[in-house]
């Protein structure tokens, strides 16, 4: 097998690296191209992401390798986005077996954070091919890309604009959306927000994309995109990809955590959930000793409210990614909830009224007759919340962040939310 891996070709001002490979799939075909396009997502935490942090690999059957390699640098030479300081394109091609070693790197890269001198070295060590554009910062990603292993994966399919489309605004029948998504889910997902309205599958940004049907296999995107009216696609692209896969999230104690990784953390709600100005709710967690703050940022919309009904003692589970030393929540999973016990003033023993309060801890005294009494009622109120796995909705969702309808953990009591 011949492996082209490329990264880092787009810019927030336009162009994307998955229509980079759309292009190249059609330019190498006669190759032999095995299997779909990889798109890998890499970790979500990285300051030089452009949007979603995606790398590419094609696989090909055959070569001759100065043949690829020539098609390929022209392409990046024609498409990449030079003109932005943020874009630095890397290219690996790669001939035979994936190494172990460039194994591990790959997954390292989807949940910590890697130098470049590591990718370089280890692409050397192994005669790869290599490009840098610039700074070449994305041969990191480009060698990921090459060595991932997808012991888990889904699909998408990519479809592009016309290129006279680019900088109108992108025209989708909304019906047609809604019917899509209501006849193939729960085999696709994330094509709509229902609770909040919104349309999530097509992009704002000045890219190529139109949209992108994510789901379990090559078929029912197919299917998919037959029901949908919109303008004109230049072409189309289907990805086997990492995305719905929680491969960037690692278990790890509290005590451990460091910022720009992405981790499953258990422990007890130690500090009620409090709302901030601008509609964020942070509440804080615990673990033999060590806290960490936890956060569900107004983008979540109504996960927020789940957290908000979380109280002290809650057994939690979070999963999320860490900058500044708060997790932004992706999921939440409540695992044991505390008993809520409400304190009312008693009534008085001698005539029956309702008693008043002497003082913090000082107990209690009828108004009318002065009898005192020392204790309040206690009463315990039942919970309006319940045990299970929560998510936020679609149009918060990470690339990475694995739905709730693909977890089948039989023990696992899960709470959709779209």
């Amino acid at each position: 097998m011949l492996y082209v891996g490329i990264d880092d070709t787009d810019s927030k001002c336009g162009m994307c690296t998955t229509y980079l490979a759309a292009v190249l799939a059609g330019r190498l075909e006669a190759f032999g191209l095995h299997g779909y396009p990889r798109l890998i997502r890499l970790n979500p935490n990285i300051k030089y992401k452009t949007r979603g942090n995606a790398a590419l690999c094609l696989v090909l059957e055959r070569g001759p390798a100065d043949e690829v390699e020539r098609i390929v640098v022209r392409a990046v030479e024609e498409y990449a986005r030079f003109d932005d300081e943020n874009t630095n394109p890397g290219v690996v091609i790669h001939e035979g077996e994936i190494p172990e070693d460039v194994r591990a790197f790959a997954i390292r890269v989807v949940r910590d954070v890697v130098d470049i001198q590591e990718a370089l070295l280890l692409a050397r060590r192994h005669g790869m091919r290599v490009h840098r554009f610039k700074n070449g910062r994305g041969v990191i990603g480009a060698l990921a890309s090459i060595g991932l292993d997808l012991y888990d994966h889904t699909y998408e399919l990519l479809a592009y604009r016309m290129p006279g489309n680019y900088e109108k605004p992108r025209w989708l029948d909304r019906e047609s959306v809604y019917r899509m998504d209501e006849a193939t889910y729960p085999d696709t997902w994330d094509n709509v927000d229902l609770r909040n309205k919104v349309i999530v599958f097509s992009p704002h940004t000045p890219d190529p994309v139109l949209y992108g049907i994510r789901g379990n296999s090559p078929e029912v995107l197919v299917e998919a995109r037959k029901m949908l009216v919109t303008e004109p696609a230049e072409r189309s692209q289907i990805f086997i990809t990492n995305q719905g896969t929680d491969m960037h999230l690692v278990e790890a104690r509290i005590a451990d955590v460091r910022n720009d990784r992405s981790y499953i953390l258990k422990g007890f709600v130690c500090e009620e959930p409090r709302a901030i100005e601008g509609g964020h709710v942070f509440f804080k967690m615990e673990q033999a000793g060590a806290c960490i703050e936890c956060a569900a940022f107004e983008p979540t919309k109504n996960f927020r409210e789940i957290v908000k009904k979380l109280i002290r003692g809650d057994e939690v589970r979070v999963f999320g990614s860490v900058k500044n030393g708060t997790v932004n929540l992706e999921k939440l999973e409540i695992v044991k909830l505390a008993e809520l016990v409400k304190t009312t003033p008693p009534k008085c023993p001698v005539c029956g009224k309702s008693m008043e309060s002497v003082g913090k801890d000082r107990g209690y005294r009828c108004r009318k007759c002065g009898a005192k009494r020392a204790l309040p009622v206690f009463e315990r109120v039942k919970r309006d919340l319940e045990t299970g796995l929560y998510e936020v909705p679609p149009s918060a969702r990470r690339h990475l962040a694995k739905q709730i309808i693909r977890i089948k953990e039989p023990w696992c009591r899960t709470h959709p939310g779209r």
